[in-house]
């Protein structure tokens, strides 16, 4: 792939998260503070749909992008988002705001398509480096998006976070503009540099182990801000929002040593040190909490990319998205069953129960992906090579 493209393509992803995650660590200060809402039952809700709507249009963007060119269908779905992210910056009721914004995420959603693009430009043995990538991005982006969103939230009106959501959609279609414009494309693979083995493992069943594993993994997200809160000397949402990322630097450490990589050995060790770092954040000490977050950190980041190497191992190029997005529904499932989850258990038990919780899950997590997989040969499906 010519460097130039790649390079823009990146800066896509990391603009199109750093916008997502603006207000991902605060929907309970943001509700309270703009609706007078704080009913955690409720907050899970809203979340749980818009795990919903991202998930079912994601699937509808997968299918459109057949169609019409991945960059210029991206030029009309970013600026439909940025336009009603501006609409809800403007809502004035609890029902307006939720139509708004789930049609916001719903146009948004159509960034997703950018990794199985990026995949399908990448030869095989570049695909566990290129994973790495676009997996610290993430975890990048979210650190940018939730410092500043807490900066938002302590020095401006939580709404304006939407301006600056809208903000990053005109980037990126401006970006996806400039693309088209200057008629930059990447240098095609040869047939031969994108054949793939032929499939060991299933998608389905590794889909399966995708739905439980992110469930566990998100149960402790929705309401983290408020539990660090209660328990922490150092207060302000700017801090909040940095803890909250802390597993994103540790993806970032991870990275520059090279963990993405021949290091990774099996998704077992990772899935038993992110239980281990949820149970250690259920610990209501800040220290403990620190501790935990990253220990979860690194074990999210080494099974995270090792999962979705697979996802790419087991597929083809030409099926890329097709197959992605069937992962991506699982993990939104997964998302969205956390999402009621945790609103579930705050309301009735302590908030540090989702932790508790999502610790246990990820041993039943185990237990089903080494019965649906032979470890030795799925691993050798994994890219060692950056």
């Amino acid at each position: 792939m010519a460097n130039p493209f790649k390079c823009f393509l990146v800066t896509l992803i990391t603009v199109s998260v750093v916008s997502d995650a603006l207000l991902l660590p605060f929907y309970p200060q943001f509700f309270r503070a703009a609706f007078a809402m704080d009913d955690p039952w409720y907050i899970g809700l809203y979340l749980s749909a818009t795990c919903l709507v991202v998930m079912l249009a994601f699937v509808l963007w997968a299918r459109v992008a057949k169609h019409i060119p991945v960059l210029r269908l991206l030029v009309y779905t970013q600026c439909a988002a940025g336009l009603l992210s501006i609409a809800c910056y403007g809502a004035q009721s609890l029902a307006d705001f939720w139509l708004l914004s789930l049609l916001m995420l719903g146009f948004k959603g159509s960034y997703l398509l950018i990794y199985p693009y990026i995949m399908s430009l990448e030869t095989q043995d570049k695909h566990g480096g290129t994973v790495g990538l676009l997996a610290v991005l993430v975890h990048l982006g979210a650190i940018l998006g939730a410092a500043a969103g807490g900066l938002v939230l302590e020095l401006l009106a939580p709404r304006q976070a939407f301006l600056l959501m809208a903000a990053g959609d005109f980037m990126q279609m401006l970006i996806c503009c400039g693309l088209l414009a200057v008629r930059m494309t990447p240098v095609p693979l040869p047939e031969t540099a994108m054949a793939n083995p032929p499939r060991t493992v299933g998608l389905y069943p590794l889909g399966m182990v995708m739905l439980l594993f992110y469930f566990s993994v998100s149960l402790g997200r929705p309401f983290f801000s408020s539990y660090w809160q209660t328990l922490s000397p150092w207060q302000g949402e700017t801090v909040t929002g940095l803890v909250f990322a802390l597993p994103g630097a540790i993806a970032l450490v991870a990275l520059c040593l090279g963990k993405n990589k021949g290091g990774l050995h099996g998704v077992s060790p990772a899935l038993g040190l992110c239980a281990i770092g949820l149970a250690c954040q259920a610990i209501p000490h800040p220290v403990v909490v620190l501790v935990g977050r990253c220990l979860y950190g690194w074990g999210l980041f080494q099974a995270t990319v090792y999962l979705d190497v697979c996802v790419f191992a087991i597929s083809t190029p030409s099926t890329y998205t097709r197959d992605f997005s069937k992962i991506y529904f699982c993990q939104s499932v997964g998302a969205l069953l956390a999402a009621l989850a945790a609103g579930r258990l705050v309301a009735d038990y302590p908030l540090s129960a989702p932790f508790l919780v999502g610790a246990a899950a990820l041993l039943p997590t185990l237990l089903i992906y080494l019965l649906l997989f032979r470890p030795r040969a799925l691993h050798s499906l994994a890219v060692s090579k950056p």
